[in-house]
């Protein structure tokens, strides 16, 4: 078994520890060149932390963790989201190591807060040349962990009227990279005063919030 392989079937086992111990993992917030703002939603990973710690028995720190898609330090964090609004630029060095996290085993959950589709599907292609985004079935496993959702992807807000769409990376049968389009979900996680959604809206969006992070740490 790689070194890799190794060090995530071990982060995987921390984050199934009882709630009540010690923080043991935190969730890593991916950083990226080209303008885009990956700092958007500030207050949406906490909160999902928090709902996941209280739904799913986790054991995550309430606070995430800046990573670079180029440090070599990707490969501490199983769980890794990346959200924006616009431009987003991988470097040859940074789609490589991208794709080796993915291959050895990790996560990306990609948001798009509205603005991203254009750029992050070119840089997508840059990390796996050979692989399109997928439209998931209403009946894959990450609708369909502790909350169902039957019909996809929650609308959490309208922007263009588009219904929501879940996206995949599919490596070697293996979802890598769930895609969140015209959806917000992160927009969703923020606290209540943020964006003023409705209760029943945000805690569909941290619902399936938590069944992503489910889905990844149960595979």
């Amino acid at each position: 078994m790689k070194v890799n392989a190794i060090i995530f079937l071990l982060l995987c086992w921390a984050v199934l520890t009882p709630a009540w111990s010690e923080p043991s993992l935190k969730i890593g917030l991916l950083k990226y060149n080209g303008g885009g703002d990956w700092y958007a939603n500030p207050t949406a990973l906490p909160n999902l932390a928090k709902f996941c710690n209280k739904e799913l028995q986790t054991n995550f720190y309430d606070e995430p963790v800046t990573v670079e898609v180029g440090s070599p330090e990707l490969f501490n964090y199983p769980f890794v989201h990346m959200t924006g609004h616009g431009n987003v630029v991988f470097s040859d060095q940074e789609a490589e190591n991208l794709r080796k996290y993915l291959k050895a085993g990790g996560f990306l959950h990609i948001d798009d807060n509205y603005g991203m589709d254009p750029y992050i599907r070119p840089e997508m292609k840059k990390v796996f040349p050979e692989l399109e985004f997928v439209e998931l079935p209403f009946s894959h496993e990450i609708y369909h962990q502790k909350f169902d959702f039957n019909r996809g992807l929650p609308k959490i807000h309208e922007h263009d009227g588009k219904p929501p769409q879940g996206f995949g990376l599919l490596y070697e049968g293996r979802l890598v990279c769930f895609y969140t389009y015209e959806c917000d979900l992160g927009d969703g996680w923020e606290d209540e005063e943020v964006h003023k959604d409705k209760p029943a809206v945000r805690l569909q969006a941290l619902r399936m919030g938590a069944n992503i992070i489910s889905y990844v740490f149960a595979r």
